[in-house]
Order: C-alpha cells, then sequence, then structure tokens
C-alpha cells in the first residue's frame, strides 16, 4: 500500500475503535433503542455489488418465455417444493437454513441511488441524478453497520463495524454518499475499512512499521499524528486518541499472526472451502470477525477477475455461469457451514442481497439492464426461519405479487434481527429533530 492508504487504515481504524468506546458510554442513552426481540449478536452482509439477476439464481421462471425464463434450469433442495438455479448446487443443500424473500423491490434502478436506500433504509436527502456518484458527508443517513455499532455493539477490545472493502459503486472507486459510512453519526461510528486483498499474509500489513522504523519513533509520530489531527494542548483527548491507536495496532495483527485480521492462523482445507479467491478469503474474513466479538461485517462483492461486477448488461449468462455464481455457491455454503460447524449460526444473521434486481426480459446482448421493481434477498441464521419463502413475483419474475416489501422494510427486519426496536426514536443532530431508527416494518414470515 501506498503511505495514502496506511494513512488512511490508520484513521478508519482508530474511529472505528474510538466508536466501540464511545458505544459503551452511550450505552443508558440506547437502552429504548435495544428493546428489540430478536436474539442475534451479529450481522454479515453479503452485499453484490450492481444487482444480481432474481430469475436466474433464487427466483426462477421455467414456464416463461425463452426471452425471460434464459438457459439456466432450476433444481430441487434440501426443502421439498423449492428449487433454485443449477449453478447454485451448494446452497441448494442449504435452503433448510435459509428464508428467499422474492419480492424486495422499489420502482428506481439507479445504481447511487439504490446503494444508498437499500443500505440505510432511507432515500437520500440528496438530488440524485441518472447515476450520479457523491463522495460521503456528515449529511449523509448512516449505513445499517454504523447504527449496528452505535446502538447494539459493546465489545469495546474490537470494533462494531468492519467492511471488506468500503462500498463503491461500480461506476468509480471511491467510497460514496450513504454507501458505508456514519454521516449524522458522526465519524466515530464509520467502518474499520479492510480495502485490502485479504489473501495477503496480514489483512492489515499497513500497520507494520516500515523498515528502519523503531518502536520509540513510532511513539513519538503518534504523538505528532494525533495533535496534527487536532488534539494538540488536550492532554487527557491526546492519551485516549493514542490508546485507541495503540489498541488498533494490536488488534489488527501488525505484529504476530493471530490479529483480528490475519488469515494466516486458519485451517487450509478450511480455507480451501471457501474459495482462494478475494471473495472466498473475505467471507472467511468475516466469520472471523464476528467470532471475536465484532458486531456488523459488510462483505461487497465487486471484485471479479472476468466479469463486470454484477451489473451484467452483457453476457449475463456466460459471467453467471463461469465466475459469479461458483464463487457465490461456494464462498456463501462455506461461510454457513462453518458458522454452524462453531455454533455461530443461530447467532448471527447472515444476509445476501444487492441494490436491486434484473430486467425480466433478456436484451440483445443477452444480458440484463437494471429493475428496481422486484429482486430477492436470502437470510440466515439469527433466528431467520429455515425452509421457507416470503413474498412471490409474477410469471416472468418482474412485479411482487405477494407480501411486497421495500428496502427500509429490509433494514428494519435486520435491526429486528439483531435485537433493536426499529420503531425506537433518535435524534437526527443534522436538524435537531426526532426520528424513527427505522422507517420500515419487520417482513412477516422471515423468523
Amino acid at each position: 500500500m501506498t503511505s495514502i492508504d496506511r494513512r488512511h487504515f490508520l484513521h478508519s481504524a482508530t474511529a472505528a475503535l474510538f466508536g466501540a468506546a464511545a458505544a459503551a458510554r452511550m450505552q443508558p442513552a440506547n437502552a429504548a433503542v435495544r428493546q428489540g426481540r430478536g436474539k442475534a449478536k451479529s450481522c454479515i452482509l453479503v452485499y453484490l455489488l450492481g444487482g444480481p439477476p432474481h430469475q436466474d439464481m433464487w427466483d426462477l421462471k421455467p414456464n416463461a418465455p425463452s426471452e425471460y425464463r434464459g438457459p439456466f434450469e432450476p433444481i430441487a433442495t434440501s426443502t421439498p417444493g423449492l428449487h433454485i438455479s443449477e449453478h447454485l448446487p451448494k446452497l441448494a443443500r442449504q435452503t433448510h437454513r435459509t428464508t428467499i424473500v422474492c419480492s424486495l423491490g422499489y420502482n428506481n434502478g439507479d445504481h447511487p441511488f439504490m446503494t444508498y436506500y437499500t443500505l440505510t433504509g432511507r432515500v437520500s436527502a440528496i438530488p440524485l441524478g441518472a447515476n450520479t456518484v457523491l463522495p460521503p458527508s456528515r449529511e449523509d443517513d448512516p449505513h445499517m453497520g454504523c447504527v449496528v455499532s452505535k446502538f447494539k455493539h459493546d465489545a469495546q477490545q474490537v470494533p462494531g463495524y468492519v467492511a471488506i472493502p468500503e462500498v463503491q459503486v461500480r461506476m468509480t472507486m471511491m467510497p460514496v454518499a450513504g454507501g458505508g459510512r456514519a454521516g449524522y453519526l458522526g465519524p466515530e461510528y464509520n467502518p474499520l475499512a479492510i480495502n485490502g486483498d485479504p489473501r495477503q499474509s496480514r489483512a492489515a500489513a499497513a500497520l507494520a512499521l516500515p523498515d528502519g522504523i523503531t518502536g520509540e519513533r513510532s511513539s513519538q509520530r503518534e504523538q505528532l499524528l494525533a495533535m496534527l489531527d487536532g488534539f494538540g494542548g488536550k492532554m487527557g483527548a491526546l492519551q485516549d486518541y493514542k490508546t485507541v491507536r495503540q489498541r488498533a495496532f494490536s488488534l489488527t495483527g501488525a505484529n504476530h499472526g493471530e490479529g483480528l485480521c490475519s488469515l494466516d492462523s486458519e485451517n487450509p482445507q478450511l480455507r480451501d472451502r471457501y474459495g482462494r479467491d478475494r471473495f472466498g478469503q473475505s467471507l472467511l474474513l468475516a466469520r472471523r470477525l464476528v467470532e471475536r466479538g465484532v458486531s456488523f461485517v459488510g462483505v461487497h462483492f465487486n471484485n471479479m477477475t472476468k466479469c463486470d461486477g454484477w451489473d451484467t448488461h452483457k453476457d449475463n449468462f456466460t459471467c453467471l455461469k463461469n465466475e459469479l455464481l461458483p464463487t457465490l455457491d461456494r464462498g456463501l455454503s462455506a461461510l454457513l457451514d462453518d458458522l454452524a460447524d462453531r455454533q455461530l449460526l443461530d447467532e448471527t444473521l447472515v444476509v445476501c442481497m444487492g441494490e436491486f434486481g434484473r430486467t425480466p426480459k433478456i436484451n440483445s446482448n443477452a444480458g440484463r439492464d437494471h429493475w428496481g421493481q422486484c429482486g430477492s434477498v436470502v437470510l440466515a441464521g439469527g433466528g431467520v426461519r429455515g425452509g421457507n419463502i416470503v413474498g412471490a413475483s409474477d410469471a416472468n419474475g418482474a412485479y411482487p405479487i405477494a407480501t411486497s416489501v421495500g428496502p427500509p422494510d429490509m433494514v428494519a427486519t435486520i435491526y429486528h434481527a439483531l435485537g433493536l426496536n426499529p420503531n425506537a426514536l433518535i435524534v437526527d443532530p443534522r436538524l435537531n429533530r426526532t426520528l424513527r431508527l427505522s422507517d420500515g416494518h419487520v417482513i412477516p414470515g422471515v423468523f
């Protein structure tokens, strides 16, 4: 990594860890929020950036005309009567653990808009045109992970929310408004961002001391950096800041192989089961993080070698068959098995979704275009009912026809699973107004 990447990582680690400590101090104020009935301790969000085609994955339409149904065949699953794509055979053996919501939609197919909406549960207050990409702002609504970090997280020794990597829409390699940061909650609840490749020997190797830098010299640099960051003359705050930075060093495993973000000690055979690709190892890292007390991990899947992420405007079926679906099938099924083997699945909510679905009709480039009106979400663990389908789409997978729900409802459902009350009132300091934690309602039939 460059020195800029190093400083950014250190800043993110510090902010996230400061948030963990601040969360404990805020506990009395958070009591009303923490009156939800869900029992999950943590959440792993597997976010398929670009828009996964629901009708080629979870909600196949084998009786639709050929220009709608595509070439993939449905296969039987571990749930009698439930069928999913033939290119998800490992996940087909996992449906006894899952609920598939087939009726999530909103009338918008814009990447930045829908990324903001699905990850915050609120429509952006900033006007967005077609594919308008804006940087993060303190005016943004907070990402779900940041909300969980503030209102749920108690383990001071680890960050509340870790992003692997930060959310970046496909048009630009930069963090985006509402995509992953804390907005009006304040930067102390921003995620610890793992933007490097987890397959490196140390995921947080950027925090290791450079050659020739002694511990004493590093300490002097830390103090200087703290003062430059605005803490000069405030010795108490300087000491707190230094303590948090030191904790960031130790947690990320900069000097040993057993750090929070290091995969070196993981069983090689288990690593193979996840897949040695970046996505699979990111999921393994997510399991490692929740096992050690992190409350929310976002794995944002957009690093492909053959395809343009999940934005399959052309060659949809080739991309799905040759890269996207096998990678997802291997990694996500391994995650569910691994969590179950460690007795963690019941207390870990796993959510697999994207910002929208894709068009029912196949275009002239053998692709599917943006389609916000209908999509599917898969949930497992954390009290979710297994072998279950909620909602339904029409004969072509175009529109919900039963239990129609929107992004705010999915956000409310995730909060509920984590023991947060979606109806609790919180304060938005931007306008000094009171608002509900979520504008949605818990989706019926999920739990």
